[in-house]
């Protein structure tokens, strides 16, 4: 009965994360275009944290946390949240969201090479032709004349590369780190020490705090989706997923993910779809799938329980 509850909210997680995610780049993209980046950032995830604290603290759940895991939260809070979020949302200044989308499904490549740096793991012949297929898919994508050429979308393109590479090593970080026991209660110490950091990045950078009376309507709705969905439910759903299953698994979002983005950005914001951006993002894809189907053995066995 345990292991086909575990498996029940393991699907449902990888449903969350697929397709909550997925939208979260064309929500991050409307509200960038109207307030600065650490300020959405530091506004999301201390707000997040708060709802995450109190509704924990109104289940009576352990809210209790030693010095090594407070440490483990400040590690993780920066590589997903500070970096690997806010970083990549000022980012999108500069590039389409469902192109942002394109490049961070890249992931997966790198958690394969950080592993193999790391763990020291060998790499499986699919995997050799899934990194191939991955920078052929990257190469591709990135040397578009009509992409390269706009303002700004070189060092866009770069710093997005950083930030996966950021949350790559978060989610190896994560997989094997100390951490409040509860995923709810580690999802909310890191959003609220990340929404601190960020928020002394946007003082640190002088970026103007406008309050949320003179937001406009969507973003005010794109805010709060990413607050309650984007933030709680989906990164809920990701630091449980990453000690239930694989980190390979996990970072199967990253074939998903862009192509909602890609059909939202296209559907809602107008963004350009190039043949060229297609066939990348096909062969990309393919790389990415080629990585994350080899053979792996879950952590969920018989005897594991689900933490609420």
């Amino acid at each position: 009965m345990k292991l086909q509850r575990s498996q029940s909210l393991i699907i449902i997680a990888f449903i969350f994360i697929y397709v909550i995610w997925g939208s979260t780049y064309l929500f991050n993209k409307i509200v960038v275009t109207e307030l600065p980046p650490f300020f959405i950032g530091a506004i999301r995830f201390i707000t997040a944290g708060i709802l995450i604290m109190t509704i924990a603290k109104f289940l009576k759940l352990k809210l209790g946390i030693t010095k090594k895991q407070f440490l483990n939260c400040f590690i993780a809070g920066f590589l997903f949240l500070v970096y690997g979020n806010g970083v990549f949302v000022w980012a999108l200044k500069y590039v389409d969201s469902g192109f942002a989308a394109l490049l961070a499904s890249t992931q997966p490549l790198f958690v394969l090479l950080l592993m193999r740096l790391v763990d020291r793991k060998p790499m499986q012949k699919k995997s050799i032709l899934g990194v191939l297929l991955g920078l052929l898919g990257m190469y591709l994508l990135v040397s578009q004349q009509d992409i390269t050429s706009s303002e700004g979308s070189v060092l866009g393109i770069f710093m997005i590369f950083t930030c996966v590479l950021s949350w790559s090593y978060g989610s190896v970080f994560v997989s094997k780190a100390d951490l409040p026991q509860n995923f709810f209660v580690s999802t909310g110490y890191q959003m609220l020490i990340a929404g601190s950091m960020l928020l002394l990045g946007s003082f640190i950078f002088n970026e103007a705090w406008v309050s949320p009376l003179h937001w406009s309507l969507e973003a005010k709705g794109s805010m709060l989706f990413l607050i309650l969905f984007g933030g709680i439910i989906a990164f809920t759903s990701f630091n449980y997923l990453l000690k239930m299953v694989s980190t390979e698994k996990v970072a199967t979002s990253a074939y998903v993910n862009p192509i909602i983005a890609m059909l939202l950005g296209w559907y809602v914001l107008d963004e350009s779809l190039t043949l060229q951006s297609i066939i990348a993002s096909v062969i990309l894809l393919s790389g990415v799938y080629f990585i994350t189907t080899r053979k792996r053995i879950a952590k969920v066995t018989a005897d594991e329980s689900v933490k609420p």
